[in-house]
């Protein structure tokens, strides 16, 4: 009874398949769900909220503050203390008027001195104040910050651009990968076929007495051989989903729906040239970091001109004291800060800083030379691929036909089993190296296209142009 009901479960149950996705939708999951390009995502908005950070440094700096202070003692100010301050105190018109006070205090018994000492401020004092500093002149600093935040945000965009044509290229080698290995298989499982029934028919021979037994051996070992290539073929598919499921993160193995394609023909090599070295983020990375670069010698330029800025303090709370009275609630001035000797070492940074402009210019141009190679090499192997696709066909057609006849003439005695076999596998063989020519075609292309940030003109090279590859 459970039995029955466990197979009557599982057959309610709908079997989990993949849904085949084109090369289109893949990229589109690689470009949303990709941890890779969000962590760079990021890294711009990082970058994007430094700038805005940067444009804070024209605004005042305003703050709220307040103080607490213990003092030894309360400041006192007495009559003798303020005679004794006096120039004329050692002088015979001080003398006189000290000698005045003495003789008061002693007719009237009353400490004058003490009568009349004033309070200035107690021991325990706090006080309370907002303070403003608005920098006017800076020697160029701020500008140069604003800058260089330019910069860092324009090359986080472009090392985003970067990583999105590396996954392009990624995606292109394992998505297609797995379109090849499919075919292979399906090149090995027919091979496996073809040579399965050569088998049947080296039995019946045998039996018959019209081939050697060591035919049917022969006939036997190739069989089981292929087999053996097509269950490798499965792993090597299997191997290859893998690799093409975990980039676009889904929970089913992924089915390509786009197959393997070539091109009649491709534009002149100049255009991918011209449009590399004209939008290559790589490239563009560089400039960035010239313009942090002179963004730098800015900043140490700067550091030679005097600071002039605007000041103010108004004060919130006071202790009351005679000497908090006396002060003024509120201030406000002008100020510039002269650098006349500097320990931050401006000159050597300066001199730094152009080096940086220098090492920046020799390696824009290595690169320049370097990515006209690249496309160059990239643009004769697509090429070449082509060649070898279309050199084959003459060869897929001969060995199909050499295929047939072998076995024709197998079955009449007319040649070996070692001729048959030999005809199954070289007919393999010829479709595995077409297969590998348009699987390397394909790869050049989306790799020239991705250099030359024509990534959105791959669906033009494989739907409106595009041949579709055949076994």
């Amino acid at each position: 009874m459970v039995k029955q009901l466990t197979i009557a479960l599982l057959a309610v149950v709908p079997t989990v398949h993949a849904a085949p996705v084109s090369f289109n939708d893949a990229w589109h999951t690689v470009v949303t769900t990709n941890d890779g390009l969000a962590a760079d995502r990021a890294s711009v908005e990082q970058a994007q909220y430094m700038q805005d950070a940067a444009k804070d440094l024209y605004l005042p700096k305003v703050t709220i503050g307040a103080n607490y202070t213990r003092l030894d003692n309360d400041i006192k100010l007495s009559p003798s203390d303020v005679f004794d301050s006096m120039p004329a105190s050692n002088t015979a018109a001080g003398q006189a008027l000290n000698k005045v006070i003495a003789d008061l205090t002693q007719a009237t018994g009353t400490d004058f001195n003490s009568l009349f000492t004033a309070n200035i401020s107690d021991r325990d004092v706090f006080t309370s104040s907002i303070r403003a500093i608005w920098p006017i002149f800076t020697g160029g600093r701020i500008n140069a910050a604003q800058d260089i935040a330019q910069g860092k945000t324009d090359q986080a965009k472009y090392i985003l651009a970067m990583q999105q044509q590396a996954k392009f290229e990624d995606l292109s080698r394992f998505y297609f990968g797995v379109v090849l290995a499919k075919n292979v298989l399906q090149t090995r499982t027919e091979v496996e076929n073809g040579l399965k029934r050569h088998y049947q028919d080296a039995v019946k021979l045998e039996q018959q007495g019209q081939i050697a037994r060591v035919e049917r051996l022969q006939a036997q070992a190739a069989y089981d051989k292929a087999k053996v290539e097509r269950q490798k073929s499965l792993r090597d598919l299997e191997i290859a989903q893998v690799a093409l499921t975990q980039l676009l993160k889904q929970s089913t193995p992924a089915t390509p729906s786009t197959g393997l394609f070539i091109n009649n023909s491709l534009p002149p090599m100049s255009a991918f040239v011209d449009k590399t070295l004209a939008t290559y983020p790589g490239l563009r990375i560089l400039d960035a970091k010239r313009k942090q670069a002179g963004g730098l010698i800015d900043v140490e330029k700067g550091k030679y001109y005097p600071e002039v800025y605007v000041y103010g303090d108004y004060n919130l709370h006071d202790s009351g004291s005679l000497a908090a009275t006396m002060a003024p609630d509120w201030a406000v001035g002008v100020g510039v800060s002269v650098p006349l000797i500097d320990n931050s070492g401006r000159s050597g940074k300066l001199s730094a800083a152009h080096s940086m402009v220098t090492q920046v210019n020799h390696l824009q141009a290595q690169a320049q030379q370097d990515l006209t190679v690249l496309v160059e090499k990239t643009y004769r192997e697509a090429k070449q691929a082509l060649e070898e696709y279309n050199g084959l066909a003459s060869s897929l057609s001969l060995a199909h036909e050499n295929t047939r006849l072998r076995e024709k003439a197998f079955g009449q005695g007319l040649s070996t089993s070692l001729d048959v076999v030999d005809a199954e596998l070289f007919l393999a063989s010829i479709k595995t190296q077409r297969l590998a020519a348009a699987y390397q075609y394909v790869a050049c292309l989306t790799r020239l296209l991705a250099i030359s940030g024509e990534m959105n003109t791959f669906k033009n090279y494989q739907q409106h142009q595009g041949i579709e590859v055949k076994l």
